[in-house]
């Protein structure tokens, strides 16, 4: 799949988008957080 045809969300903590990740496929409704920075700092 070409990267512009992934999904996107914005990240709770800083705001910026982030696209789909392989290693998300199987929790990505339950993904909120663009990296573990952004998810230790709430």
């Amino acid at each position: 799949m070409k990267k512009e045809h992934l999904d996107t969300k914005l990240c709770k903590e800083c705001k910026k988008p982030f696209t789909w990740r392989k290693k998300w496929e199987k929790v990505w409704d339950e993904v909120k957080y663009c990296s573990e920075r952004c998810r230790r700092s709430n």
